[in-house]
């Protein structure tokens, strides 16, 4: 069974945390066994990113960046990947997916960042404050979609 990572951060309005229940929603409706973890509760621990098989990653706007957590997380995966050589870090398909108050510009920084993870699958998904029904329902076909990038 295909092993999926939900990683993402959400914390006072829970936005971005339903976005990822929507995204869960869809890998598991196409088959995925999911994990997921806020980093709003701690530190994802990297040496257990080897076992799944793809990732979606959340973040609010966070003046025009990626939450803390996350960007831990990469440092953590950076230092892992290149001065400990830790297998299967790399080339994993993964979606995007992030909530703003009205900028939206932490897209950019996330296309950026997590290219080193592999490869990116569909369109990033943002949402302007709480997610609508269309958003939410655009996040469950976006993890469907990362589920069916599985071979």
């Amino acid at each position: 069974m295909t092993k999926a990572l939900v990683l993402y951060h959400s914390q006072e309005y829970g936005n971005t945390a339903a976005m990822a229940k929507a995204i869960a929603d869809g890998l598991r409706e196409a088959g995925c066994e999911v994990d997921s973890f806020n980093t709003n509760d701690g530190r994802f621990d990297v040496n257990q990113f080897p076992q799944y098989d793809c990732v979606a990653f959340g973040s609010p706007d966070y003046y025009s960046y990626i939450a803390g957590g996350l960007k831990t997380f990469m440092d953590d995966h950076y230092i892992a990947d290149v001065r400990d050589g830790l297998d299967g870090l790399r080339e994993k398909p993964y979606i995007l997916f992030y909530s703003h108050g009205g900028g939206g510009r932490v897209k950019d920084a996330m296309e950026r960042i997590f290219r080193r993870v592999g490869t990116l699958i569909g369109e990033p998904v943002g949402s302007r404050g709480k997610p609508d029904e269309q958003i939410l329902q655009t996040c469950r076909a976006l993890g469907e979609q990362l589920a069916k990038s599985i071979p």
